[in-house]
């Protein structure tokens, strides 16, 4: 009995392999008439006018690659829309690329990473009031913690919704005014009351993937004077840098 390798040398030593060559050649034949018919069809995607190139790759076409990327660009001008809508800085946007090592475990996007998304964001905004207050070497001294600038006190973050890759965050922050508490005491205070050193600032992640916020935070900001070592009041001008990019807010 012969094996299927010596069958097959069997055949073509003795011609009875025509027909199968025949048959192969006639599936080429066909498939190669259905990729031309393909390019001649001005309904198919793989349409190629008479005096035009075709796309570079075979798998993508062009106008498929171009309605993706005008898909996603729509996704990311949306998104600011709704969330400058709802009073979140557009000088602090920061679209922050989820990678596979962002998972965890439990498949998705671990927490703690969202701190460190938000740290981003956060200091896009921090580069943003320094430039405000006097261009850029300011944003990069209040970047570089020289001067009075300001000092993360504390966060809390609440999550949405699990995030998974392939996906982008669109990161925001806006500022608004720490609440004022009234004094009991007649007598002037030590130190300047908390509204003048500390402020509110509050933070979203935009799922591009899913159209919608994903986790939010609010952190407490202090001013901070590096060559002192302490918090501080900045002053009336330095504050007016804050306070004029915080506006009016919608209802979440």
């Amino acid at each position: 009995m012969l094996c299927q390798g010596s069958r097959f040398l069997h055949q073509l030593r003795t011609g009875s392999s025509v027909p199968l060559l025949s048959q192969a050649r006639s599936a080429a034949v066909r498939h190669s008439s259905s990729i031309r018919e393909a390019f001649r069809d001005p309904s198919s995607p793989y349409h190629i006018p008479p005096g035009t190139q075709g796309p570079a790759s075979p798998d993508h076409p062009a106008e498929v690659e171009d309605a993706s990327i005008l898909s996603q660009a729509s996704i990311a001008e949306q998104a600011r829309a709704k969330l400058a809508k709802k009073g979140y800085d557009p000088a602090s946007f920061w679209d922050q690329p989820i990678v596979w090592g962002d998972h965890d475990a439990f498949q998705h996007v671990n927490n703690v990473r969202y701190v460190r998304f938000f740290e981003s964001g956060r200091m896009k905004w921090i580069h943003a009031v320094g430039e405000s207050i006097g261009g850029p070497e300011r944003a990069r001294m209040m970047l570089d913690a020289k001067g009075v600038s300001f000092i993360l006190k504390s966060i809390e973050v609440k999550f949405r919704r699990p995030t998974r890759y392939p996906d982008t965050l669109l990161i925001a922050h806006k500022a608004s005014a720490y609440p004022a508490t009234p004094s009991t005491n007649s007598a002037p205070p030590a130190h300047p009351p908390l509204h003048r050193t500390q402020f509110l600032l509050h933070a979203a992640a935009f799922s591009y993937a899913q159209n919608a916020v994903v986790a939010d935070s609010t952190s407490v900001i202090t001013w901070y004077d590096y060559e002192k070592l302490s918090k501080c009041d900045p002053g009336d001008e330095m504050w007016a840098a804050v306070l004029a990019r915080t506006r009016a807010t919608e209802t979440k």
